[in-house]
């Protein structure tokens, strides 16, 4: 019986001492099974968080493509203006960089001088390719000034679109050479407007907002004083906006259009050869001759302007002698000595009797 016991005491102590063992695999197996499902949990979230940082640089990259469009746009298509990225290729492999786009807007200004046979031929050749090479070309006026027998200096000026400038630059730059002639003077100025512009704008968006959060407390407001308040303010912005948007159209159309001012002149006449050192009496007569003309035109020009002034001098100088006499008479007059009573008679002195 005894031993009957003992072993059922002792399988059920083994019993007991093998279920916890199995007890603690499970849990350690449920332990792990949940590690690994976290494990699983925390690679699909960064996975999703790549992605979504990939999507985002995208949507960064393309926005930044799309800047220099409408930059343009609120430039009124400004020709003039130029840009340029950064690092535009880098910035679609790697996720976190965006490139940096500078957008210039120039104002440029072409002055251009040479000297050619025929300056109104050249002028008229030049305003027609002008104007077949750029429609849009506006000529702001043209001078003609002589100087000599069919002789004249022109100056004229184009306002012509940016974008066709540099081509204008070079026929301008190679006209005189190519048509017998020479370039005098080649001078570009350029301006850079992009600070005045993008403060502008910037100045220009500022004032809308406020505008339109005038407009949104006016159509709220009840009492008169605060009405008459907003609508001075009001009033104030609106002038502001269009004193902004009339320079703003200021500069679209000065870095959209260049202005290019051209002089022409005709070409020098050719120096006369040097004369030898021989003497020549014909040369010496005609030298004379010439001089004697000269002198002869300078004497009647001082002749024409005597008479022409004698009408002031003949006057004066007829004064001048009047006063002249009278001063001499008075002199005369005051030297002859004037006495009341007649001088005293000398007695005659007695003869010396002769002697004997």
């Amino acid at each position: 019986m005894l031993n009957s016991f003992d072993m059922n005491m002792t399988t059920q102590r083994g019993f007991s001492m093998i279920r916890p063992r199995h007890l603690a695999h499970g849990a350690s197996s449920r332990k792990w099974s949940i590690l690994l499902l976290s494990g699983t949990l925390l690679l699909l979230t960064l996975l999703v968080s790549a992605c979504g940082g990939g999507a985002g640089s995208g949507t960064t990259s393309s926005g930044a493509v799309h800047a220099p469009a409408s930059g343009q746009d609120n430039g009124a298509s400004a020709p003039g203006a130029t840009g340029s990225s950064g690092s535009g290729s880098s910035s679609g492999k790697s996720s976190g960089s965006s490139p940096t786009i500078i957008t210039q807007y120039l104002i440029k200004s072409l002055k251009v001088g040479m000297d050619v046979k025929d300056t109104t031929k050249a002028v008229d050749e030049i305003q027609t390719w002008i104007n077949s090479t750029d429609p849009r070309a506006t000529s702001a006026g043209i001078d003609y000034q002589q100087t000599g027998d069919n002789l004249y200096n022109i100056s004229i000026s184009f306002s012509v679109q940016a974008t066709l400038y540099p081509q204008i630059q070079r026929y301008l730059r190679d006209y005189g050479a190519q048509h017998g002639g020479h370039l005098l003077t080649f001078s570009e100025t350029v301006q850079d407007v992009t600070n005045d512009f993008v403060d502008t704008q910037s100045r220009l968006t500022n004032l809308r907002s406020e505008q339109t959060r005038l407009l949104t407390l006016l159509s709220h407001a009840q009492a008169l004083g605060d009405i008459i308040a907003i609508q001075d303010r009001l009033t104030d912005v609106e002038g502001q906006i269009e004193n902004i948007e009339a320079h703003l159209k200021a500069l679209n159309d000065q870095v959209a259009f260049y202005t290019v001012s051209i002089t022409l002149q005709p070409v020098s006449l050719a120096t006369p050869p040097p004369t030898t050192g021989n003497w020549n009496i014909g040369q010496v007569f005609r030298d004379a001759f010439a001089s004697s003309l000269v002198f002869a035109q300078a004497l009647a020009a001082f002749l024409i302007w005597l008479l022409a002034y004698s009408l002031y001098i003949i006057p004066v100088a007829l004064l001048v002698w009047y006063l002249w006499r009278r001063y001499v008479r008075s002199q005369q007059v005051s030297a002859t000595p004037h006495s009341s009573t007649p001088p005293t008679p000398t007695p005659p002195t007695p003869a010396t009797p002769a002697s004997v």
